[in-house]
């Protein structure tokens, strides 16, 4: 045992649960179907940011931003600026945060799988709704069902990923749901690009949400729950028929299985409260990075530059399709830096990744701010020339590529495995409502920053990343192959939060002397 008396990330690792387990086809596949989740946050984001740039889409419902977009009076910065087209795609996220929070409390109650599926066929409907629109409550409507589709899924996903991956490929199983969200923008900007060319094909992009949807309400039929949420819920065979089938029939489940049960036995102790307790002393340290990543998150600016970049590149210069070109390519480049980020999140660790994708955001959004600055101050008032909007093409996908590799798929990670069970729905939902309720107010404004900001916007965004960085190189404890089970030992590790740990020292102990 480790000198404090704490287990250490070697002594707490997967190899302590048996030589046999491994990655199964069983797990491979549950956890599939649980990250396509994923599809729909990134189908709609996608396509949402496409369609509000679509000419007939605008003169359907904003005939006004038509008129401004041909007026030459009008800075370019500000044609898009209306608040009822900004409404269309934040309403979304105001009824995912009521909704997410909604469903940390039925989690308990009807398990992971159940929220998941409630999720999808909500967001089915809303997309049916949003297909069919022929004003703008029909949209709006269309988007809070969509919202609180969403809300459920981001509430479950993530959770199901962590607790069923073996510890030793949790970043990668988890990062998983950002590999599915990638593929659904990437899907929803080559259909944008197709369905601009028809006039009308705004109802072809948005009815095309019913796809993803479909996909996850059938795919999560056949996942079964997780082994934590079974035994919860008093079926404690099944729990470990659960665990057994996903960790292999040739694979010693004993000692996780007490672990869980270990893990279950705290968390009825303390059923009731959940939500208050996560603000004692206790739990503080989860509080506080729970809290601080969605936070930080939203400050790299990226959630605004992969929703609103087709108005954006229409923005600094390019036509209606060249602009969504640009968004498929900024799209790919994303799905690229995902794919390897979950190849190497669980060898480099997740400090590493957060730390250097944050310094390669910081330097780029540095250089789209003076480029854009340099054009305006030689052609005030006028579209930029090509090699310009050549360039901040060039430099958003840079910045996509260091997202995509750090913060893109760690935001789903880290929060989703540094709850103890016993806070662990409430501490999700906290996440995932800070995301969701700030990137409401971000997407509400962003448009308006651009407008009255200009190129200072991609200023205020690169200082906040410099400061989250910081912040991650210190205060973050690594949590790469530490079981969630035994998650308070790499917080009793850690210089700071060691402090605030309770029983970090007796923590399953007596099984791994």
């Amino acid at each position: 045992m480790a000198g404090g008396g704490y287990v250490t990330a070697a002594e707490g690792s997967a190899l302590d649960y048996g030589e046999g387990m491994g990655i199964t086809f069983s797990v491979v596949v549950t956890s599939l179907m649980a990250a396509s989740c994923g599809l729909i946050y990134g189908f709609d984001s996608g396509v949402s940011g496409g369609v509000t740039q679509m000419d007939s889409f605008l003169r359907k419902f904003f005939p006004e931003v038509i008129s401004g977009k041909k007026n030459a009076k009008v800075d370019a910065y500000c044609k898009y600026d209306n608040q009822w087209l900004t409404a269309f795609t934040s309403s979304l996220f105001i009824a995912a945060t009521l909704s997410s929070l909604v469903a940390s409390r039925v989690t308990r109650r009807v398990g992971r799988q159940a929220i998941m599926l409630i999720g999808g066929i909500l967001f089915l409907a809303g997309s049916v709704i949003n297909a069919a629109a022929v004003n703008i409550a029909m949209l709006i409507i269309g988007r809070m069902l969509l919202g609180f589709g969403l809300g459920f899924t981001l509430q479950a996903a993530p959770l199901y990923l962590s607790e069923t991956a073996p510890a030793k490929w949790r970043g990668a199983f988890t990062s998983a749901y950002n590999a599915f969200l990638v593929i659904g923008i990437l899907s929803a900007a080559v259909t944008n690009y197709i369905t601009n060319r028809i006039e009308g094909g705004w109802r072809v992009s948005l009815g095309l949400a019913t796809v993803p949807g479909a996909a996850v309400v059938l795919g999560v039929l056949f996942v079964p729950d997780t082994p934590i949420s079974l035994f919860m819920r008093g079926y404690p065979d099944r729990a470990r028929s659960a665990l057994q089938r996903i960790r292999g029939p040739g694979a010693d489940v004993d000692a996780e299985f007490k672990d869980i049960i270990r893990a279950v036995d705290v968390a009825r102790q303390n059923e009731e409260g959940a939500f208050r307790r996560l603000f004692s002393k206790e739990y503080r340290h989860c509080l506080v990075i729970g809290a601080a990543l969605p936070v930080f998150y939203q400050f790299t600016g990226m959630i605004v530059i992969s929703i609103f970049s087709p108005v954006l590149f229409r923005t600094v210069g390019f036509s209606s399709q060249k602009a969504i070109l640009g968004s498929v390519i900024n799209s790919m480049t994303n799905l690229v830096a995902t794919l390897l980020a979950s190849f190497v999140m669980d060898r480099t660790g997740r400090r590493f990744l957060f730390i250097v994708g944050g310094l390669g955001m910081m330097l780029c959004q540095v250089a789209i701010s003076w480029i854009m600055a340099d054009h305006l101050g030689k052609h005030e008032g006028v579209t930029m020339p090509l090699n310009y909007a050549t360039a901040v093409l060039v430099l958003i996908c840079m910045c996509t590529f260091s997202f995509g590799v750090s913060w893109a798929p760690l935001r789903w990670v880290v929060p989703s495995e540094i709850y103890p069970v016993e806070v662990r729905s409430a501490g999700q939902a906290m996440t995932i409502s800070i995301t969701l309720c700030i990137s409401f107010v971000e997407l509400q404004v962003f448009i308006r920053l651009l407008c009255a900001m200009k190129y200072a916007v991609f200023l205020l965004f690169a200082a906040c990343l410099l400061a989250m960085t910081v912040f991650v190189a210190v205060f973050l404890p690594e949590t790469k192959g530490v079981p969630m089970e035994t998650m308070r030992s790499a917080w009793a590790r850690h210089w700071f939060w060691r402090r605030f740990v309770k029983d970090a020292g007796n923590e399953n102990s007596h099984n791994r002397l």
